[in-house]
């Protein structure tokens, strides 16, 4: 039958019928019934016995229970029909139960943008004219960042420009003020934006505050949004959760691109392309401004949004003061900078902006933040992050009573927090890492109200004799979510704050993170203390990833370590006295295990696998694990399985080990000779041998005596290093190299 091509934008089920039938009949002109029934009847005659390939183009509707009359009507082609779906919207590709099959297209090279471009542009041209706007175009071609639409909208509108003056009027111009992108690329764009929810597109378009190519953190992000009141609260759900649901909406709907994720898997940062920001622009050319420095560091340019601004984005101003012309923007909800090094702004500025909502101050030279600051009685989100030399907040900053979010990362010379901080009861997000001389003061316990923490640094005793955060301040900020660490700075002398602390009840943390006090002792009271501080503090039961660093004890046997299952992520490093692995077989969820620096450490046994007593009963150790690291074991020489098991003896598999392990690697342990026999029965695609580990590069040879290989040789992936350069031994199952076993490991 061939092929058959169907737009599909708005939904109507009665006119897609028709329009399906109308291909499948070649455009025969038949009379058809405005009964879906009856046309779903037609298509079923239509493709009954016949194989067809039929594209849907443009699909933006996602209800299954409208789609499902023509899936099963289409079913009863032959054998090998398909059908193509094109959709802009990843709750389609849900939908249509192809999320398995989606093909994400991506940009094109700049090679294939500009033959695109030159196949429209410059068709029929003389030689001598091609050489005249080659280079022009190239640099115009740049503007289309890959996208074919743009490049045929641009190319379609230097087709008709005749002279050198034209082309370089189109290339110095803005890209969202050229009419005919107005009219052809953003018309797709209008498409997308206007099936967003009004939340969703509030929300979209404050995103035009970023520069081109920025890389937006989500949870900042999400905080922004919260600043201007953008969230609106959706059942119990908490605002942080609305804001997820809201970027998830605009990332299924491919507004944003270049998703990085976190270890677990979670989105963390992502870009928008360069054209949806111009469409950005364009939708709110009225409201948003950005202010250019000229020249680098020389003057700002001229302003003259005045009373129209509301949002304001500020690059590449030189070092000094804010320009004048923001001090009649007296109706800003919005003031953020980038790539700027702006190192004072005073009373001035401040009595102008009092309907300020954001400010973002990041990566500047601010050295004082003016008392002043505490006029803006509606600023809700303040970010002096990376002013690498701001010392101090004023007191003033305490009467800022709706302020959500206050963002410190890496002022590394900020030594101390208002002590009126504690009266600042809206605030949620309070970011405070990399400020290594910043004590907490106490009062910080009184924000119950706090979701994020991102970091406390626990010393008990200051040598001002200030009040200082402490571990049992914890108590009452159960609020916390996503990521959150504890470093201390020294030892506890009482475990039993630890336990007051009620890490236990912070159902909403992701991922925690402890390090340790090292200070160079081994002294017994030392070990004590940090096993008794290390079981007192049992983490909540939710978490998906722990972090344990610089643990002195001698045992590693907290009462809650095999209680955690929903951990994913586990990872314990610079242990100098733990000799022997803890139980860890039984973690039902645990996907990524990561075991680094234990100098004391000589055997891994079967009380690794988590079996302390035989058992009749079937079970699977370490049901869920995929990859397994350990590196820097310099008295590691034995890994144990099952001794006197075997899978292949098992009959009544009542022992499974590692049924998903896709990846193992190991690292710095020079004494290490042999694997476990379990290992040949997993499934591990990936198997690296790093540096140092000499002995087990030897046995794991084919052939020449190679102990280690039976257990290995069905990995498809072997990587062996040895000195500065990699090796493949074996690779996609195919052998390809010997590893090198020169006496000088280079």
């Amino acid at each position: 039958m061939g092929w058959n091509w169907v737009w599909l934008d708005p939904f109507d089920e009665i006119k897609i019928a028709k329009a399906i039938i109308d291909v499948l009949k070649k455009g025969t002109n038949i009379q058809a019934s405005n009964e879906l029934q009856t046309l779903l009847e037609i298509i079923v005659e239509c493709v009954k016995g016949k194989k067809f390939l039929l594209v849907l183009d443009d699909v933006w509707n996602d209800e299954y229970r409208k789609w499902e009359p023509f899936k099963l009507a289409l079913q009863n082609g032959a054998v090998g029909s398909s059908v193509l779906v094109t959709t802009r919207k990843e709750d389609v590709a849900m939908m249509m139960g192809a999320s398995a099959d989606t093909i994400n297209l991506q940009e094109l090279s700049d090679e294939n943008c500009w033959k695109l471009f030159c196949h429209i542009a410059l068709v029929d041209r003389e030689i001598s004219e091609y050489r005249t706007f080659e280079v022009i175009g190239k640099e115009i071609v740049k503007k289309c960042k890959g996208l074919p639409l743009v490049a045929k909208t641009l190319g379609g509108l230097m087709r008709h420009k005749k002279t050198r003056k034209e082309w370089e009027d189109v290339l110095k111009s803005k890209t969202w003020e050229l009419d005919v992108v107005e009219k052809q690329v953003f018309q797709p764009l209008l498409l997308s934006y206007y099936d967003l929810a009004s939340t969703d597109k509030c929300c979209l378009l404050y995103c035009v505050i970023f520069p081109k190519g920025y890389v937006i953190e989500k949870d900042n992000l999400i905080e922004l949004w919260m600043s201007q009141n953008y969230l609106n609260l959706i059942g119990n759900k908490e605002k942080e959760e609305v804001g997820e649901t809201y970027f998830d909406n605009l990332v299924t709907r491919s507004f944003f691109q270049e998703f990085e994720k976190d270890d677990l898997g979670y989105i963390t940062r992502c870009k928008m392309h360069d054209v949806v920001h111009d469409f950005l622009q364009f939708l709110t050319k009225n409201e948003c401004f950005v202010l250019e420095g000229e020249g680098g560091n020389k003057r700002i340019m001229e302003f003259n949004g005045e009373n129209k601004a509301r949002h304001l984005t500020l690059m590449f101003a030189p070092e000094g003061a804010f320009p004048i012309s923001l001090y009649s923007c007296k109706n800003l909800r919005t003031l953020a900078t980038f790539d700027s090094n702006i190192s004072t702004f005073g009373r001035e500025l401040i009595s102008q902006l009092k309907c300020l909502r954001t400010l973002n101050l990041s990566f500047n030279s601010i050295k004082e933040v003016p008392n002043e600051v505490g006029e803006l009685t509606h600023l809700r989100y303040f970010d002096l992050s990376y002013n690498e030399d701001l010392m101090k907040l004023p007191d003033s900053v305490c009467n800022l009573m709706n302020l959500q979010t206050l963002r410190l990362i890496w002022c590394r010379t900020l030594e101390r927090l208002p002590e009126g901080i504690g009266k600042l009861i809206n605030l949620q997000h309070l970011y405070v890492m990399g400020c290594f001389r910043l004590k907490l003061p106490k009062v910080i316990a009184r924000l119950t109200s706090l979701r994020t923490l991102d970091q406390v640094r626990i010393l008990e005793v200051d040598n001002n004799k200030e009040a200082l955060f402490g571990l049992s301040d914890l108590r009452n900020l159960d609020q916390l979510r996503g990521s959150f660490r504890i470093e201390f700075l020294e030892n506890l002398k009482d475990a039993r704050q630890a336990e007051k602390a009620h890490l236990v009840n912070k159902n909403c943390l992701v991922s925690l993170e402890l390090r340790f006090f090292f200070g160079g002792t081994d002294e017994i009271p030392l070990v004590a203390s940090q096993e008794e501080t290390l079981n007192a503090l049992q983490p909540p039961p939710n978490l998906e990833s722990f972090s344990l660093y610089h643990y002195s004890g001698t045992t590693l046997r907290p009462h809650w370590m095999t209680s955690l299952n929903k951990l994913r992520i586990l990872t314990l490093g610079y242990f100098d006295y733990v000799e022997v692995l803890p139980p860890l077989g039984r973690l039902e969820s645990l996907e990524v295990l990561e075991i680094q620096d234990w100098p004391s450490l000589k055997k891994v046994g079967v009380e690794f696998l988590g079996i302390e007593t035989q058992t009749s009963s079937p079970i699977i150790l370490f049901p869920n694990l995929k990859k397994l690291v350990f590196e820097f074991l310099p008295m590691w020489e034995e890994w144990e399985g099952m001794t006197g098991w075997s899978e292949e003896e098992d009959s009544q598999k009542t022992i499974t080990i590692m049924p998903y392990l896709s990846s193992l690697q190991i690292g710095y342990c020079g004494l290490l000779k042999t694997l476990p026999n379990f290992l040949r029965n997993t499934p591990l695609k990936e198997l690296v041998i790093g540096f140092g580990c000499r002995i087990l590069a030897q046995g794991c040879q084919k052939g020449r005596g190679g102990s280690e290989w039976p257990k290995i040789s069905h990995i498809p992936n072997i990587k062996v290093w040895i000195g500065p350069s990699s090796e493949f031994v074996q690779k996609d199952g195919v052998w390809i190299g010997q590893q090198q076993t020169d006496d000088d490991e280079r």
